[in-house]
């Protein structure tokens, strides 16, 4: 299945989690941080403004971006967990 998000909406799929703390201990699911990092494989063609022109989104597939932890809506795709955000949900691509 695909998906083609609308507007200024942007498709994640979350990077993994660590499976050891820092100090080499296995995490369980429950004690795993939730990722705020993943990459970017869908976005949609952006917000219409008032004036009606469209402003292009400022990621694009493939971005690996930095999301708030709390935002978007998290659901399986294909059998993978994503996350659909708003673009003002994304707050840096890493380079």
């Amino acid at each position: 299945m695909t998906i083609r998000p609308l507007g200024d909406k942007v498709v994640v799929k979350p990077s993994e989690s660590d499976e050891k703390s820092a100090g080499g201990i296995y995490l369980p699911d429950t004690a795993k941080t939730k990722p705020t990092e993943g990459t970017v494989i869908a976005a949609g063609n952006g917000r219409i403004l008032d004036s009606g022109e469209r402003n292009a989104l400022s990621v694009k597939v493939s971005d690996t971006v930095i999301y708030s932890k709390y935002g978007g809506t998290e659901f399986k795709l294909n059998n993978e967990t994503v996350i659909i955000l708003d673009e003002d949900q994304i707050y840096a691509i890493k380079g």
